[in-house]
Parts: C-alpha cells; structure tokens; sequence
C-alpha cells in the first residue's frame, strides 16, 4: 500500500481507525476460546509485510495470521474429505 514510511506515516498522522471497529475487534476476541501461546520464528521482513497489510484491513496481525491459518486448515481439511471420497467410490 505504502512504497516508503513516510508516506505510512503521513497517511497515519491525517486518518485515524473508526472506535467502532476497534470495538468489534475486542468484543470478538473476548468471545473466543482459550488459546495457547507459541513462539514463531518468522523473517523480519515478512512480519513487515503482514502488519503493513493487517493494518491495512484495520485488523491486529495476529489476528490476522490466526484467521488465515484457520480458513487454510477448513480448506485442507475439505480437501481431505474430497479425496477420502474419491477413493472410497473408486
């Protein structure tokens, strides 16, 4: 979105996120369920990467990050369900 910080911080100093997206953020995180911490080594600048382009959604980035992971899981899993179908009609 941005080619150089300044322009981030320009754009930042200028617009600010909607409260009421911030509310929903935490109102959502709150009726989760419990979650365990892990440590992930990741690139520097990936993790760059995948916070410019959370923030860009108006979203944390981990959350994020558990969002994709959880849509990437439902999707293999659906995969599998395909396949084991597949093979049990062959």
């Amino acid at each position: 979105m941005f080619d150089r910080e300044e322009a981030e911080a320009a754009f930042w100093a200028e617009n600010r996120i909607d409260v009421r997206l911030m509310e929903t953020s935490v109102a959502a995180s709150s009726e989760m369920s419990e979650s365990v911490t892990m440590t992930l080594r990741i690139d520097p600048r990936m993790l760059s990467r995948i916070k410019r382009l959370a923030r860009s959604r108006y979203l944390n980035y981990q959350s994020m990050i558990k969002q994709w992971l959880s849509e990437r899981m439902e999707q293999e899993l659906r995969d599998q369900r395909v396949v084991g179908n597949a093979r049990s009609q062959g």
